[in-house]
């Protein structure tokens, strides 16, 4: 009798938990499989790339408009090395592919998890899409209007006639790229929560009960990613982390598997 390697359909042999994620199909086909998501998502990248580069001059605008606007008169954004405002033009090119890609991406995410999620849920495809894209942007957004700008600030506050604020060019666009995307990992926070209260695995009293520990948690996260100790800062990123996590508790609420009216009777009696 043939034996087909890695396909445990075929071998009769139950692997547990990989059976409801692997189905009929062979471990090389999921392989094969992630391959092609990947390669399609790096596609849309690198076009999205290609359409950060023929709006880059207005893109680099952009996204420095905050620290210009933050800079005492008079004060300009320097590098030191002869690549490195080259260097961020090609940052700013491909930040922008990932940005106009991201639908493409989280969908082919989707289609990549669509096996180990639960029947149940699999028809929110187009919800993950857009929520997830959704908060990618809430969280540049936050970050560019209100966080970032904010700090630039902050740290030009201590310009003197004896200290003169000269941020260069790379470290304050690394800090910038930085807390963009922790901002916009956080955004994800009601998502993650929907698909996870969708399929039964939190509830709204789990969270609710794991509040004063979370919270805890957030200012913890806050101190981490911001460079700076202030207590006012710390605040301006726990903030959202906090309002996201509140709104979690509603969507789980809202989403999750109701308890049956009767259950709290029938484990009393018992």
């Amino acid at each position: 009798m043939g034996v087909v390697p890695f396909s445990h359909s075929r071998t009769g042999r139950n692997l547990g938990p990989l059976a409801s994620a692997f189905g009929d199909v062979s471990i090389l086909d999921r392989l094969d499989d992630f391959r092609k998501r990947l390669v399609r998502s790096l596609v849309a990248v690198a076009v999205g790339a290609l359409v950060g580069f023929l709006l880059i001059d207005q893109l680099v605008g952009f996204l420095l408009g905050p620290t210009r606007h933050a800079l005492p008169p008079g004060t300009k954004l320097i590098y030191t090395q002869p690549g490195e405002a080259f260097g961020l033009y090609i940052q700013v090119a491909l930040i922008a592919g990932v940005v106009f890609a991201m639908p493409i991406v989280m969908y082919q995410l989707w289609r990549l998890l669509q096996p180990l999620v639960p029947a149940a849920a699999r028809r929110f495809a187009i919800p993950f899409v857009f929520f997830t894209t959704l908060g990618f942007v809430a969280g540049a957004a936050f970050t560019h209007y209100i966080a970032f700008p904010y700090m630039m600030v902050f740290f030009a506050s201590f310009n003197t006639p004896e200290l003169q604020f000269l941020p260069r060019l790379d470290d304050v666009f690394d800090l910038y790229t930085k807390m963009v995307l922790g901002m916009a990992a956080v955004f994800q926070m009601p998502t993650i929560v929907f698909f996870l209260a969708k399929v039964g695995l939190v509830t709204w009293r789990l969270l609710w009960k794991s509040f004063r520990y979370a919270f805890l948690l957030i200012f913890i996260a806050a101190a981490v990613i911001t460079p700076t100790g202030d207590m006012v800062t710390q605040t301006i990123f726990a903030a959202p982390m906090v309002a996201l996590y509140l709104l979690s508790i509603a969507i789980a609420a809202v989403v999750g598997p109701k308890a049956a009216p009767d259950s709290d009777s029938d484990s009393d009696e018992a």
